[in-house]
């Protein structure tokens, strides 16, 4: 019962210290299911962020649920997704009555505007992390530079992409 009430806490760190989304907590994540709590290994983690892409809804709820399935099972799920979301829904909550009273606020205004940057800066380091783990040699750098062309030279729908990159890893890796 103990890695119940852990993985709660966890994802609730993880929910409370984590603004701008989820691709903005994977970092909190990475750090605290791979590298504190050793929970899972990053190339699985690299598997659940990539799962958790696919799948409908927030990344971060999905990688939460995926997590706490893998170490303790439904209850594992149920814990790690109640964590991750108990701070956004009572912030949002509170704020929601309360912004309605300052929306016009120079302050508030510049306050978010100040919280912008490190919000890419998150995302970023998400990616930089994400990035050192996925480039495991040129073919996998082939596959980024194809994707990427594709994402901005032509409107792909993202489920063609990843189907793409899936027939791109099997013809590269098999």
């Amino acid at each position: 019962m103990d890695i119940i009430f852990k993985l709660f806490f966890s994802f609730l760190k993880i929910g409370a210290f984590s603004f701008g989304g989820g691709y903005a907590m994977l970092p909190f994540i990475q750090r605290e299911i791979v590298t504190t709590n050793n929970w899972i290994s990053m190339p699985e983690f690299m598997d659940i962020i990539g799962i958790s892409q696919m799948t409908p809804g927030p990344i971060a709820i999905n990688s939460a649920t995926f997590v706490g399935y893998k170490i303790q099972g439904v209850c594992g799920s149920l814990a790690a997704t109640l964590g991750v979301i108990t701070t956004s829904f009572i912030l949002v909550s509170i704020i929601s009555k309360v912004l309605a009273k300052f929306k016009n606020s120079v302050v508030v205004k510049s306050a978010l505007l100040g919280m912008r940057p490190v919000l890419i800066a998150l995302i970023l380091s998400a990616f930089l992390g994400l990035a050192k783990e996925s480039y495991l040699d040129f073919k996998s750098i082939v596959i980024t530079i194809i994707i990427g062309g594709l994402l901005l030279t032509k409107k792909v729908h993202p489920i063609l992409v990843i189907v793409i990159a899936a027939i791109l890893g099997v013809i590269f890796y098999i």
